[in-house]
């Protein structure tokens, strides 16, 4: 009788598909019910399909990631471009517990700031600071609540506000403070 269930290692293949940069190595892995392996390096998480090109999404550019225990399933999605459909993923895996051990460190290692600010009633705009858990530039963004349009004059005063505010928080160069 087996009490621990042997981890499947990454194939040379994997490894080489996923075209890691020098000194850059795998934290943990698991592969989905398709044949797709999810390499999670400290950057990045290396999606490895079983044929085509590897995708690198870095950590600061996963916008969710949730693991659905019924389904076995893990969907991720990217920041993605303002406007446009967001890069979705779903994953089907058996055991993905180290995996999804370090999605849950590296992506909440890159929130430098999260702020909701109000502007109408109970809408308002999340204004989110996102920086590579590894050092880097802080990369800004917006976030606006169901019914608020960006390009109203009164929302756009309050993300600015709001914006200038979180880069003067966490010291930017070239900020006040307010």
């Amino acid at each position: 009788m087996r009490l621990f269930a042997r981890r499947e290692g990454i194939p040379a293949d994997v490894v080489a598909r996923a075209g890691l940069p020098r000194g850059e190595s795998a934290l943990a892995h698991a592969r989905a019910a398709d044949s797709t392996w999810l390499v999670g390096t400290r950057r990045s998480l290396v999606v490895v399909p079983a044929d085509g090109a590897a995708r690198r999404i870095p950590w600061e550019q996963v916008e969710d990631a949730a693991w659905d225990q019924e389904t076995s399933r893990l969907r991720l999605t990217e920041i993605g471009v303002y406007g446009e459909q967001r890069p979705a993923y779903s994953f089907e895996m058996e055991d993905p517990a180290n995996l999804l051990q370090l999605v849950r460190e590296r992506v909440t290692a890159s929130i430098v700031l999260q702020r909701w600010v109000p502007v109408r009633g109970r809408q308002g705009v999340t204004v989110i600071g996102r920086r590579s858990p590894v050092g880097g530039a802080v990369t800004w963004m917006h976030a606006y609540d169901a019914g608020l349009d960006p390009h109203d004059p009164p929302v756009a005063a309050v993300a600015d506000q709001a914006l200038a505010a979180a880069r003067a928080e966490v010291g930017e160069p070239g900020t006040d403070p307010i």
